[in-house]
């Protein structure tokens, strides 16, 4: 009798070692949408659909840093930027300085500088929430480079989410539609 026990407890012990750790799975699986958003992602791709400028057009670089408070700084620029010959954001020369403001404010002086500039940076930030049911992302703009933005509600609708790759769709005014692949940043 004393050894059925035994072969029971035995047996029971394989059992449940062999469901832990995929009791320990399911519990990861189960962590919420805004949980499994926190961290900080790099672009991976940025495409644009539909009408208006083409912005940050292939190679566009940014990352998206999204916290566990709802806090979120999001920066995009265009793989090819004009440079600033005086390196030195201290005393930029005339042209500098115009160039700099149109990079910033995207006021061009001239229609080559707008080809070249052509809005290639934009950072802002805010906070966020999440829609679990509707797998989307809201951001509520605080700051932002483009001025226009504050205030706004923007809605990044989730199209692909992996454990280390995100994708996600928004709409611009112009009716295009932004398709964004982020990547988790590896520490």
């Amino acid at each position: 009798m004393r050894r059925i026990g035994m072969l029971t407890m035995m047996v029971a012990t394989l059992l449940l070692l062999g469901t832990v750790p995929s009791v320990v799975d399911a519990m990861a699986k189960q962590k919420s949408l805004k949980d499994q958003l926190v961290g900080t992602w790099t672009v991976s791709s940025w495409e644009q659909v539909g009408p208006g400028s083409k912005r940050f057009a292939v190679n566009s670089k940014g990352i998206n840093v999204f916290d566990a408070d709802g806090q979120f700084f999001i920066m995009f620029a265009r793989s090819r930027l004009l440079k600033i010959a005086s390196n030195n954001l201290s005393t930029p020369t005339l042209e500098e300085a115009k160039a700099l403001v149109a990079v910033i404010a995207y006021i061009p002086d001239t229609p080559d500088e707008a080809k070249v500039l052509d809005g290639g940076v934009i950072a802002y930030y805010g906070n966020y929430t999440v829609s679990e049911a509707d797998k989307t992302i809201i951001l509520h703009v605080e700051a932002s480079s483009f001025p226009n933005q504050v205030g706004t509600e923007q809605i990044r609708t989730i199209t692909s989410f992996r454990a280390d790759e995100l994708t996600y769709q928004s709409t611009l005014l112009s009716g295009s539609k932004n398709y964004v692949t982020i990547k988790r940043a590896v520490h």
